[in-house]
């Protein structure tokens, strides 16, 4: 009873953190004619509720794609749709075909900001619970701390509330699929996962972890018995839930190639402003973006991100455990944000989710990236107005964080994997200081200091590749704690789970 106190509390802290991002500062506030994303949501929800569905995805006299065309997948305008109806019966204005572009009342901020604590309270904040609960290992007092640090993470808060997103909703179905494998239902935890891909398709970027830990399974338990019978349930709940969640479309095929059109546009390019990423990174040395045609660029990504993922993959597949499988959802995502065509700065939150996963196992490698993915998104913060917001958060959490999970303490070679790498833990503590400091500085100097005329970007390119070498150093550190035979106590941990 004391422990579901405790959580309560962590949930009340996690939801305040969320409600005190200023309503006055989200993406585009009062910046026509396209606004931000603040006004991408309202648009869907313009267009799913007064249009049918087979011009949800095609540019027409009433939907014209240029302005926040719809460009995620069929789950995300279905839950536009439900918001639209909702928002309907509280002000028909708020939703009206053309008279509604660019509304921001402030009813209609409160009603959005709503929205998005309506879907974290039904689908994330239950999946951090269940997942630190139930799956996670370690004491109670150690879950506990878990669950706040997670709902405290201030990437995700900022973008889903300050900069205005729906993450929540597809980050939480991907963590009620951990949680569906980890206690061993894997059908339901397909299930959860594919609804998470529909919603918003970066979910690609955790696919493959999923792929080879339950076809790894299938193997273990041997495809001629246990493992087949496992195979053709877990194929047919895919296809199934597949097929409903695109079934207003599968009647005309060209709706379908639309669709899939819509959700990868190519034309974008390699990268969006300064995301902290190998090509934009590179791309300061060498203009990639000039000298390499679109379709060069695509498949040079491919090759790199599959190259990239390649080990994490195969060790998961031939040993598909738990630990294995939370390890290759962080390589796995972040190879993708790293080296993947058309990468935004806000994709930064998919290798974050499975690394709050590791909080309680690898709590400083988890709270020192956790802490440089939302610094990484310094520039579109500033860009929304949401320094203070930012600042508060990120303090916030660094000081829960590291105090509740002793992260400082847990330096040993035991604790962070080290292995046969036992040296670097003599500058480890000190990188992590100078890294918080230099994080601190730049943050001061993008707000404080006017750039040289000649060089307009220069904050937000050293924020972006001093993030990379962050993101490029612990990417290496996790594929050599994945690949490396975890320590005797995870292993009867995972014996126990198992």
């Amino acid at each position: 009873m004391e422990n579901w106190s405790l959580v309560s509390i962590c949930v009340l802290l996690g939801l305040t953190a969320r409600w005190a991002v200023s309503l006055n500062s989200y993406s585009g506030a009062g910046k026509p004619p396209m606004f931000g994303d603040y006004e991408a949501q309202r648009h869907w929800q313009e267009v799913t509720y007064n249009l049918p569905v087979h011009e949800w995805y095609f540019n027409t006299t009433d939907n014209n794609l240029n302005y926040w065309g719809l460009d995620y997948p069929p789950l995300t305008a279905y839950h536009s749709l439900l918001c639209a109806h909702v928002a309907k019966l509280i002000n028909p204005d708020w939703v009206e075909l053309h008279a509604s572009r660019g509304h921001e009342s402030y009813g209609h901020k409160l009603f959005m900001r709503a929205t998005v604590l309506v879907a974290d309270l039904l689908i994330y904040i239950p999946a951090v619970v269940l997942y630190s609960f139930y799956v996670s290992e370690g004491s109670n007092k150690k879950k506990v701390c878990a669950v706040l640090c997670i709902l405290l993470y201030p990437g995700l808060i900022l973008i889903d509330y300050g900069h205005f997103q729906y993450n929540s909703i597809s980050l939480g179905l991907a963590l009620w699929g951990v949680v569906g494998l980890g206690l061993g239902w894997d059908v339901l935890g397909s299930l959860a996962f594919v609804l998470s891909l529909n919603y918003k398709q970066m979910e690609l970027y955790h696919s493959l972890p999923f792929f080879c830990y339950l076809l790894g399974k299938c193997f273990k338990q041997g495809l001629a018995g246990r493992g087949l019978f496992l195979l053709v349930k877990i194929a047919v709940t895919v296809l199934v839930t597949f097929a409903l969640c695109w079934l207003p479309f599968l009647s005309d095929p060209g709706q379908v190639l639309q669709v899939v059109h819509r959700l990868f546009p190519v034309g974008r390019g390699l990268f969006e402003d300064k995301v902290a990423n190998t090509w934009c990174s590179l791309n300061v040395l060498i203009k990639i973006k000039t000298i390499l045609s679109t379709d060069t660029q695509l498949y040079f990504s491919l090759t790199t991100t599959l190259l990239a993922i390649l080990p994490s993959s195969i060790k998961l597949l031939m040993k598909p455990t738990l630990w294995q499988f939370k390890l290759a959802l962080v390589n796995s995502s972040l190879a993708f944000f790293l080296f993947s065509f058309q990468v935004h700065e806000k994709s930064i939150l998919l290798p974050a989710l499975p690394v709050c996963l590791l909080l309680n196992d690898l709590p400083l490698p988890a709270i020192w990236f956790l802490q440089a993915s939302t610094f990484s998104m310094l520039p579109l913060f500033l860009k929304d107005g949401l320094l203070v917001p930012c600042v508060v958060t990120s303090l916030a959490f660094l000081f829960f964080a590291v105090y509740l999970l002793s992260a400082l303490e847990h330096c040993s070679e035991d604790k962070l994997r080290l292995g046969p790498y036992r040296r670097l833990l003599i500058c480890i503590g000190y990188l992590f200081y100078f890294s918080i400091t230099a994080m601190a500085g730049l943050s001061f100097m993008s707000v404080a200091l006017a750039p040289p005329a000649q060089l307009p970007d220069l904050f937000p390119l050293l924020v972006s590749v001093f993030s990379y070498l962050h993101f490029l150093g612990l990417l290496l550190y996790f594929n050599m704690v994945q690949i490396a035979e975890p320590p005797q106590s995870v292993r009867k941990n995972q014996k126990k789970s198992n």
